[in-house]
């Protein structure tokens, strides 16, 4: 068969029934973000509809490449703690327009192509150290969970400080159900539990009538609210070389963190490294090169991928059938706006009882990265733990990155270590110290 020849099954030990198996399997663990991303980047301003159909196409097409050009069963969609930077932090918090980020979002995506084509990327991985990467992604994790949990009513803001929510509305019931569910499934290893347990809290939802029933399938909404509307002219006018910067680092360490845990389970990296490398970061380069033209943030590669792969996926024909799916999933319109839509319950003040619980539990597990920092070793711990806990409270991920590279260089230099100073992260740091100094307020 000419797929089989294709992708070469013989070689991979492995079959075609095998890899649609492995395909459906990643597809069900990771397509929460269906739900997730149009509910995220609406807060931005930005069209449910189009984002969730900029969302399915870009994750198609990227996973696609992925499959056909790099071989590998790793699928690609809109990155979780990307698209929290996109929103929170950069449309809400700097108060940019969303055509402005999507146009940063481009433009990382455009040097991590070119930084993948000239073989730097190899570089700047190595030249950031592993516990400071580890902190920044525990920050991220924290961030996310903190966000999941302020949506989901759990917690509320009380005047300055942060204060239990109301337990009797009916919208934060359902949270903590959906919330008790969704973690019963991750520890219980249910594949597709995320997504599972989203269903089954919106099915409660209904009955509770917290959700209001829109239908299953339905027509598939316009992309034109945000097909081709990013501003690149007007994020290199903003100056948002910064949030370039935090774009690009978060996808590069992303996907290569990702790519190195799937090919290590998976028997890919054969001394020491992963054949096809270059093909496999160019799909991400370019992934989040289209996702920013349809219309949503950076695309990444996902670790939810390892669930394919354990259901014994070996090539990139797994990711083909994932990434049709994707494109079935743009049929289903009707019951992801009734899963992502938020419910007002006061001005200013809107809960998503069915997608939060996914966020906090999503945050959990990004967190356990924080298992590798070196805590005995207080010039590495110490910039880790700031980026850790400065991401989510200053609600900005770049400021929590800044406070770890500024931190690691300052006390690596001046405890005699400077010879543990590469470089990148000495240009990196030096740079953050110069925005603290002439561009912050």
């Amino acid at each position: 068969m000419m797929i089989e020849r294709f992708f070469k099954f013989k070689e991979a030990g492995t079959d075609l029934k095998t890899e649609i198996s492995a395909g459906i399997t990643t597809f069900m663990a990771m397509a929460y973000i269906i739900f997730v991303q149009p509910a995220i980047l609406s807060h931005g301003g930005m069209d449910f509809g189009a984002v969730m159909v900029a969302t399915c196409l870009a994750s198609a097409i990227a996973t696609f490449i992925m499959g056909i050009y790099a071989n590998y069963p790793i699928a690609l969609a809109p990155g979780m703690g990307e698209n929290f930077y996109f929103v929170f932090t950069v449309i809400l918090g700097m108060g940019i327009a969303w055509q402005k980020v999507l146009g940063a979002v481009f433009i990382s995506g455009i040097v991590f192509l070119i930084l993948s084509i000239w073989r730097v990327r190899e570089k700047l991985i190595n030249a950031i150290p592993e516990s400071l990467q580890c902190g920044i992604a525990g920050g991220i994790g924290l961030f996310i969970s903190f966000i999941g949990l302020l949506q989901s009513g759990i917690i509320q803001k009380g005047g300055a400080a942060l204060t239990i929510g109301n337990f009797h509305r009916k919208e934060v019931i359902l949270s903590i159900i959906g919330l008790f569910i969704i973690g019963l499934f991750i520890a219980k290893r249910i594949k597709g539990g995320i997504l599972i347990g989203m269903i089954i809290t919106a099915i409660i939802g209904i009955f509770m009538g917290v959700v209001k029933y829109q239908g299953i399938v339905g027509k598939i909404p316009s992309l034109s609210p945000t097909f081709l509307k990013l501003d690149i002219i007007g994020a290199l006018k903003e100056g948002l070389f910064t949030v370039i910067f935090v774009f690009l680092f978060m996808d590069i360490f992303d996907t290569v963190g990702t790519v190195i845990g799937i090919g290590q389970s998976a028997g890919f990296i054969k001394d020491g490294k992963l054949p096809r490398a270059n093909r496999v970061l160019f799909s991400d380069a370019v992934g989040t090169a289209v996702g920013a033209l349809l219309g949503t943030s950076t695309v990444t590669s996902y670790i939810e991928s390892a669930a394919g792969v354990s259901a014994g996926g070996k090539t990139g024909f797994a990711s083909v059938v994932t990434a049709f799916l994707f494109l079935i999933s743009l049929f289903f319109y009707p019951f992801v706006k009734m899963v992502g839509t938020g419910i007002q319950i006061k001005e200013g003040v809107t809960l998503y009882p069915v997608t939060a619980p996914a966020l906090i539990i999503v945050g959990s597990l990004i967190i356990s990265t924080i298992k590798r920092i070196k805590w005995d070793d207080p010039t590495e711990s110490i910039p880790a733990f700031l980026a850790l806990v400065g991401i989510p409270l200053t609600y900005n991920i770049g400021e929590g990155m800044a406070f770890g590279f500024i931190s690691y260089f300052i006390l690596k230099l001046f405890t005699g270590r400077y010879k543990e100073l590469n470089w990148p992260i000495s240009i990196i740091a030096i740079a953050f110290i110069l925005r603290f100094i002439f561009l912050t307020k």
